[in-house]
This record gives structure tokens, sequence and C-alpha cells, in this order.
């Protein structure tokens, strides 16, 4: 059963839907029991990086977090789901991540940039990964963001451009995060979350 973190904030019921409507039906929880169980385990979000950490920390979420990602089990981290992830970001000063992965969460640079990156968008993949199984380089995700990562590492599985080439996707062994929405990307992102749904049923 594949896990969907409840911490009081984002698009649960969404994510959630688009499992259900591929057929795989998904939980969403806080207990730390079930997400340990669990055959894959899903980190979406939308809103301040700082305010979601507090949110996780205050609910006990990181540490079963980080363990289960330490478990090798399939993780898919979805917008700020992948920020998350790195060790820090700039969003309202400088906020501690899940030190998942290496790296920041940066502020598109001001200028003549609309902010936040909001609509479609296309991803050139960058590398083979097993969430992209299916779905043609440049394919269009749906994006609703203010800040993207900058990974140390060759971590990379796709970029997007939107005034610089920024990092859209990553992979690292388990851990799969995508900036873009699967659930909102229509037949697209339903492929995505049926590839990811494929990984966890193997795990």
């Amino acid at each position: 059963m594949i896990a969907i973190v409840d911490y009081g904030m984002g698009n649960l019921r969404s994510v959630q839907k688009a499992f259900e409507k591929i057929g795989s039906p998904a939980i969403i929880t806080r207990d730390a029991d079930f997400i340990a169980s669990a055959s894959g385990l899903v980190l979406p979000g939308v809103g301040a990086f700082g305010l979601c950490m507090e949110r996780l920390d205050g609910y006990s979420l990181s540490n079963p977090i980080r363990k289960y990602i330490e478990s090798g089990r399939p993780f898919l981290g979805i917008c700020l789901g992948l920020q998350l992830l790195f060790d820090e970001s700039e969003e309202f000063g400088v906020q501690k991540g899940l030190g998942v992965l290496k790296g920041k969460v940066l502020r598109f640079p001001h200028g003549e940039l609309k902010v936040p990156h909001m609509g479609w968008n296309n991803v050139q993949t960058t590398k083979k990964s097993a969430l992209f199984d299916g779905i043609p380089s440049d394919s269009y995700f749906y994006f609703v963001h203010s800040y993207y990562v900058a990974p140390e590492g060759d971590v990379a599985t796709g970029t997007t451009e939107y005034g610089i080439n920024f990092v859209s996707s990553v992979e690292k062994e388990n851990v799969y995060a995508t900036q873009f929405h699967p659930e909102k990307s229509q037949s697209a992102g339903l492929k995505m979350l049926e590839n990811f749904s494929r990984v966890a049923d193997r795990g």
C-alpha cells in the first residue's frame, strides 16, 4: 500500500484521487507505524518551506520519513515535497530541510520573469529514470512554484526552462522527486504515478 504523508497542509486529496484513478489505492496518514510498513511513500507539498518543516516536526514525521528512505523502499516527493528533501531553502531566510539530498532551494531571479512559475511547461529528460518510463522527453507537466532546487551531485533526471534552466526532477537510488505536479498533469502525470506505483509494487 502507498502512504501519502499527512502534515496538515497541501494537496493531499488530489494526489490520493490520482492514485485511485490509476487503480493504485493510497492512504493519507501521519501514523509512523503505517508509514514504516508502506510499499511506497509520497510527500506532496504546497506552501512555505519553513512552515511545512514545522508541521513535519510537530507531527513527529521528519524522522519516520528519513527512516523510510533509509530502508531503500520507493519514495516520491512532489513540488514542495521535492524541495524539503534538500539541506536548506532561502525562503524567508535560511530554513533547514530534511537533508536527504545535498543542495539548496533558491528563488527564481528577480527581473522580467513572472513569479511564481505557474502553468504548463515541458521537461527535458537528462538521464534514464523509471519514473519517466514510457513518457517522451519534452512532455508537458503542470508547475506552481517560486523556488527551485540546486542539487549537488548527479541526481537530476529532468530540466525545464523558465528564464533559467532549472532542475525539475531528481532521482537518487530509491528517492524520486518532481518540481511539477504529476497529479495535475493529465495523461503524462498519471503515467508517472503509474510508474512509481509499479516500482513500489516491486519494492
